[in-house]
């Protein structure tokens, strides 16, 4: 039998975009009738425990995602070996996922919008700015989102 995928989507401080793909994905896969094990983290633990940014929330909520039971954490050491995606909003934390790991899970760690088709290589970090940026962020975790279902199917 075929176990299940596992995906880890990570950012900086888990507040904003990991989480936010966290609750695309969950929803997309589910609709796609896929079994997925799926979880989100930041490579810095600024904001663990804490639910996700509310402007997040609140953009994603908009077009009928949920974010219930997700709420910040830190990449645990154990993350590298648990998960077979490692899923980095860009290239800062991709290059801190890789620095913490061992080279073996260098193959699980990616860039998440190397499933979209986009003109974009990262998912733009939005806290520091206006409502557009959380549309973008959402816009481009839909598309690479569509893209990693369609890979795993």
């Amino acid at each position: 039998m075929r176990q299940s995928p596992s995906v880890l989507f990570v950012c900086l401080g888990n507040i904003c975009r990991s989480p936010t793909a966290e609750a695309v994905f969950r929803q997309k896969a589910e609709k796609a009738g896929l079994k997925v094990t799926i979880d989100s983290a930041g490579t810095h633990g600024y904001h663990i425990g804490s639910p996700p940014d509310k402007r997040s929330q609140a953009t994603a909520v908009a077009r009928g995602y949920n974010f219930k039971g997700i709420s910040c954490r830190k990449v645990d050491p154990l993350d590298f070996e648990k998960f077979d995606y490692i899923l980095a909003m860009d290239h800062s934390n991709l290059t801190h996922l890789q620095s913490m790991s061992d080279s073996q899970y260098y193959p699980k760690i990616k860039l998440f919008l190397e499933f979209a088709e986009s003109h974009y290589e990262e998912v733009p970090d939005p806290y520091y700015g206006g409502k557009q940026g959380f549309e973008l962020v959402l816009d481009l975790i839909e598309q690479a989102s569509d893209g990693l279902i369609a890979k795993l199917k």
